[in-house]
């Protein structure tokens, strides 16, 4: 018995009727899903259908639909190999919860002036 983990086979027909299928690699599975690179101040972060408003240098925030909830989103993201990812940094808020928090725009700016006083 061969110690190598090699097939052996007992007919050279075998080997003639199919082609050996090449497997995957872990690194060729990631290169396929990477995109092209894209220059980060040239382009938005954020899917199709999605709108995204730039508030600082690495934090967006996105109007988009999930599981048919449209959503206000919050994320900071960073950069990696040219590109801009989203980092753990974020909340997502459902309609109701942005309504709310639109209502207390007022009282919040004012709390944050006295604050910085």
């Amino acid at each position: 018995m061969p110690k190598s983990k090699e097939f052996i086979s007992d007919s050279e027909s075998d080997s003639d009727n199919e082609a050996p299928k090449k497997k995957k690699t872990k690194v060729e599975k990631k290169v396929e899903k990477k995109e092209p690179p894209k220059s980060a101040a040239s382009s938005a972060p954020g899917k199709a259908g999605e709108r995204t408003f730039q508030i600082s240098r690495n934090r967006w925030v996105s109007v988009s639909e999930f599981r048919g909830k449209v959503m206000v989103g919050i994320r900071e993201f960073y950069e990696a190999e040219g590109e801009l990812r989203p980092g753990k940094k974020g909340i997502s808020l459902p309609l109701d919860q942005w309504e709310k928090l639109k209502n207390q725009f007022d009282d919040i700016d004012e709390a944050v002036r006295e604050m910085s006083k």
